[in-house]
C-alpha cells in the first residue's frame, strides 16, 4: 500500500510518499480501507519531535480517518466488512497510523460514520469532535444559559465547540482572524463573531456580555492569548487551554480577582469510559444532524507536507483532510 513514513523527526519535508506493507488485521482488530485521514495539529507535533509520546521510527502519522471496513480479526462480532465507520481520536493507542491506504486498530477505535456524512467529514470527527466535548462538558462543565467565548473558532476544534456550545444552550462567541473563517464561525451558529486581529477585539467582547466577560473561554493558542483570556474571563469563570505552542507570562492576579480557573487538557489523557460517554454523544449529534464536520480543504495523500504546512497556518478554515 502507500503511506506517508516519518523515518527521523524533522521538518514537514521528512513526511515521505512511499510503499509499505498492508497491514492485517489480528485479533480484536478490523482493517480499515482509508477514504480520508484528517490533520490535526498535533500530528506535526510529533512529526517534529517535540511530544510527549513519541512512535518508534519509522512511523506513519495520523490519527483520524474515515472508510470502509475491509475485514475483521478474530473474535471481532460489532462490526462486518463494508461497514462505513471513522476512527474514535482520543485514545493514546491511535496517536499514528492513518495517513494511509490501509490500517489495522483495534475494533473499539472505531464508530460507525452516519451515512449522510461523507468520509472527509468522518475524517473531521475524532480528534476534533471528542477535544471540543471534553473541554466544553468534563473540564468547563458548561452550564446552558453561560457566554462561551471560543478563542480561535475557524479551525476543526472551534467548529466543533461552537456547534456542540449552541447545541448545549450556550450563548456563544467566537473569533476567527480571516472575514473567511468569520462567516463561517457565524453560519455554525456562533451569535457573534470577534475579529482577533484587531487591538480592541476583546473590548468588544466585555461589551457583549455588559461587562461581565465569558463564563467558559476554550483557548486554541494559549501561549498568545492566555494572559488575555484572564482579563475578560467572568467572576468564577473557566479557561480551558486546548492549543499551546510556546511560553507566556500572566498575572496571577487577573485570576485571583475573578476566582476563576484555568485548565489544561490533552485528550490523550482521557479514560476510556470517559472516551465512551463523549463518542455516545457525539454520535447521537452526527445522526441527528445537530454536529455537521466542515472541510475546508482536500489534499492528495502525497502533499501531507503541504497540509502540515497549513494546518499551522493562521486564517483556519474548518478540517484540513488528506485523500488517498
Amino acid at each position: 500500500m502507500k503511506a506517508i513514513r516519518v523515518h527521523t523527526p524533522g521538518d514537514p519535508d521528512v513526511l515521505r510518499y512511499e510503499d509499505t506493507p498492508d497491514p492485517k488485521a489480528g485479533p480484536g482488530q478490523v482493517l480499515l480501507r482509508v477514504r480520508a485521514a484528517g490533520v490535526n495539529p498535533v500530528d506535526t507535533y510529533i512529526r517534529a519531535g517535540r511530544y510527549a509520546q513519541m512512535p518508534a521510527m519509522p512511523y506513519i502519522p495520523g490519527g483520524d480517518a474515515a472508510g470502509v471496513i475491509e475485514a475483521v480479526g478474530k473474535d471481532v462480532t460489532t462490526w462486518k466488512v463494508g461497514d462505513r465507520v471513522y476512527t474514535a481520536g482520543g485514545s493514546a493507542r491511535l496517536l499514528n497510523g492513518c495517513y494511509a491506504e490501509l490500517v489495522a486498530l483495534d475494533a473499539d477505535l472505531v464508530c460507525p460514520l452516519p451515512t449522510p456524512l461523507s468520509f472527509a467529514q468522518g475524517a473531521a470527527v475524532g480528534v476534533n469532535y471528542t477535544t471540543a466535548a471534553r473541554a466544553l462538558h468534563h473540564k468547563a462543565r458548561a452550564v446552558p444559559g453561560e457566554t462561551l467565548f471560543v478563542h480561535g473558532a475557524s479551525g476543526g476544534v472551534g467548529i466543533a465547540a461552537v456547534q456542540l456550545g449552541r447545541a448545549h444552550g450556550l450563548r456563544v462567541i467566537g473569533s476567527a482572524g480571516s472575514e473567511r473563517g468569520r462567516a463561517l464561525v457565524a453560519e455554525q451558529g456562533a451569535r457573534h463573531v470577534l475579529d482577533h486581529t484587531r487591538p480592541d477585539y476583546l473590548e468588544e467582547l466585555m461589551r457583549l456580555t455588559d461587562g461581565r466577560g465569558a463564563d467558559v473561554i476554550l483557548e486554541m493558542l494559549a501561549n498568545v492569548n492566555l494572559a488575555k483570556d484572564l482579563t475578560v474571563v467572568a467572576k468564577f469563570g473557566r479557561v480551558v487551554v486546548i492549543g499551546n505552542r510556546g511560553t507566556i507570562e500572566i498575572n496571577p492576579r487577573d485570576a485571583m480577582g475573578r476566582d476563576a480557573t484555568v485548565l489544561g487538557m490533552v485528550l490523550w489523557n482521557a479514560g476510556e469510559r470517559e472516551l465512551a460517554s463523549l463518542h455516545a454523544a457525539i454520535g447521537a449529534g452526527l445522526a441527528t444532524g445537530v454536529l455537521k464536520p466542515v472541510v475546508g480543504t482536500e489534499l492528495p495523500l502525497r502533499e501531507a507536507a503541504k497540509a502540515h504546512v497549513q494546518v499551522l497556518a493562521p486564517g483556519a478554515y474548518g478540517k484540513i483532510v488528506l485523500i488517498p
